[in-house]
């Protein structure tokens, strides 16, 4: 895991981003028909939305693959390194198995 993080735009460009597929995300199911008082709560938050995709941008530049939980984990905790703001949101998206005895 010692690989360089690949940058992206400021933390404030990514939140924009993902609040934009948020939005067309609410779109598409307003679209069909569905009531967002039942699926507001199902669709992740802007900033787990960046975290997504900081973590694709990892996966992609290093390998294509995740390894297994622990390397997605170590993955995340990096992000909450990098990305100080996001420290929370990431916490809240470790496994359960990996906050155990903390």
């Amino acid at each position: 895991m010692d690989l360089p993080f690949p940058r992206r735009a400021s933390l404030e460009v990514l939140r924009a981003e993902a609040a934009d597929e948020r939005s067309v995300l609410v779109h598409e199911r307003l679209r069909f028909g569905e009531d967002p008082w039942e699926f507001m709560s199902e669709l992740p938050t802007t900033d787990e939305l960046v975290v997504l995709l900081l973590r694709s941008d990892w996966v992609d530049a290093h390998g294509g693959s995740i390894r297994d939980r622990d390397w997605n984990d170590g993955v995340l905790r990096r992000i909450a390194l990098e990305y100080p703001d996001l420290s929370t949101t990431v916490w809240q998206m470790l496994t359960p198995h990996s906050t155990s005895g903390i």
